[in-house]
């Protein structure tokens, strides 16, 4: 029980991990505002919190309102609807996110978590303003979105992409390849985009793309993310150039050689390989089928 406890005090206090900043950042939001909408119905009999916070932080796809909400799609996706709908994608994002951490390193997470809310926005905004199904009942003047799901989602493929034969074990069913649970997820979402969650569902699926094409644009050497960071870094006055004369290995590694850095991660954790070792993981997990 106490190494269980060191192991979570670790994860979420000493490790460079992002995941725990977003899990704190969502739960707090969620706590701050319907906690005191709660206090504030229970007392005055009066709900100001929670009209305000729908109407001013939730996105709308409204084209009339949201040039003077501009700052509603970086708001909506740290709002939440319910205790479940916390819960399931903070789940969500805990478990595919240690994976996608392990595998692709820390610096990548909260850009991709940024970039499939965006995402999932503009992909929520331009169909509810589009497609006949929406624009003939004038679905956007009264539509909102809410939810951290199309941020999450961006994660989980983004995971399943780079790692699809990555076995994880459900219960009652047993291990499952991500591929095939990815693939699952992104049906149900196709389906439910003419259903009560249609916004959403859509949202789902604009992360889950730019999950996608984020992993298979890293896997050509265009890392986006990084590509964003370094706009905002200053350039450093001296340049070192080094030269590798036995070049970038980019064949397949051996089995033996993953074999040894996953023992190795098993009995010492990720963060004690070397970065050569974290390069040969990398290429190992980007020639799996």
């Amino acid at each position: 029980m106490n190494t269980l406890w060191q192991n979570i005090q670790y994860k979420l206090l000493r490790s460079d991990s992002k995941i725990p900043v977003l899990i704190g950042i969502n739960v707090i939001v969620y706590l701050l505002i319907n906690v005191t909408a709660v206090l504030e119905t229970l007392i005055f009999r009066s709900d100001n919190i929670s009209f305000f916070s729908n109407k001013y932080l939730l996105l709308t796809a409204n084209l009339h309102q949201l040039p003077v909400r501009f700052w509603t799609p970086v708001t909506y996706m740290f709002m939440h609807a319910g205790p479940l709908h916390i819960l399931f994608n903070m789940l969500m994002l805990y478990w595919f996110g240690q994976i996608f951490e392990d595998f692709l390193g820390k610096k990548r997470t909260l850009g991709l978590y940024f970039l499939g809310g965006f995402t999932g926005a503009a992909l929520y905004i331009l169909c509810y303003n589009t497609l006949p199904y929406f624009t003939h009942e004038n679905a956007a003047a009264t539509s909102t979105l809410v939810g951290a799901s199309a941020s999450v989602m961006a994660v989980i493929v983004a995971t399943a992409t780079q790692l699809p034969n990555y076995e994880i074990s459900i219960i009652f069913i047993g291990p499952v390849k991500l591929k095939w649970l990815v693939l699952f997820f992104l049906v149900l979402d196709f389906l439910g985009t003419v259903g009560p969650n249609a916004g959403g569902e859509i949202a789902h699926l604009g992360g889950a793309l730019i999950g996608f094409i984020y992993i298979k644009q890293l896997q050509k050497g265009n890392d986006w993310i990084a590509g964003i960071t370094n706009i905002f870094k200053a350039k450093p006055k001296l340049k070192v150039v080094s030269k590798n004369s036995s070049g970038k290995s980019t064949g397949k590694p051996r089995q033996e050689e993953i074999d040894l850095i996953l023992d190795k991660i098993s009995q010492s954790g990720y963060d004690s390989l070397s970065k050569q070792e974290k390069e040969i993981l990398f290429r190992a997990s980007s020639n799996e089928g």
